[in-house]
């Protein structure tokens, strides 16, 4: 049966009742503002475990590897000791600590900034990993000796012809790998998809 002229059909068929497809109650604002809130929560919780994660592990470290040998974990190929880096890795920029820290600071206003506006979920994790390893080696550089933005960083894990690092570097090269992945299968932030073949068709 057609619908008078003006009146919007419903689910049922009567004038009046919702449309078909509508949920009573619903509004399509909150709806669509969930998504992104639910993929912020994400990221600022991966963030905040792994800065407490990557924190915590540091405490013990020191407590427990200061003034001891290198200790075995996997034969030779990992061991735990004690280093204290004032640079980034393999020790590089131990002389401009201070500015390390700066751009530390900076990176992670960009993340969280990022954060704020994240949609996809993979997104989320990636950026909530790398906020946990930006803070984390950040809280060391403004806290630990000798002052702050000074800080040598906490560095316990020790691999065969490698840096050694900590859970905020893992958290760091682990987003890093992440993001890789997304941008190369075409996946951004929002959770839209760019065709690169198609950009290259045009």
């Amino acid at each position: 049966m057609q619908a008078a002229r003006g009146a919007s059909l419903s689910a049922t068929g009567r004038p009046g009742d919702p449309p078909a497809g509508h949920t009573v109650g619903a509004d399509p604002v909150s709806a669509t503002a969930d998504r992104p809130a639910r993929a912020t929560r994400l990221a600022l919780a991966v963030g905040v475990t792994g800065l407490v994660v990557d924190q915590v592990t540091k405490v013990l470290a020191v407590r427990e590897l200061t003034g001891r040998e290198p200790v075995e974990v996997l034969g030779s190929f990992l061991r735990l000791v004690l280093v204290r880096n004032p640079g980034a890795a393999f020790s590089a920029g131990a002389s401009i600590t201070p500015v390390i820290s700066v751009i530390a600071i900076v990176a992670t206003v960009v993340v969280l900034w990022q954060v704020g506006r994240v949609r996809h979920r993979a997104w989320a994790l990636a950026l909530g990993l790398l906020l946990a390893g930006v803070t984390g080696n950040l809280v060391d550089r403004l806290l630990r000796p000798p002052g702050p933005l000074r800080g040598h960083v906490v560095d316990f894990f020790a691999l065969p012809n490698w840096p050694v690092f900590n859970v905020a570097d893992i958290c760091i090269n682990v987003a890093g790998v992440l993001l890789v992945l997304l941008l190369f299968r075409g996946i951004n932030p929002d959770g839209t998809r760019h065709d690169a073949t198609a950009e290259a068709a045009r």
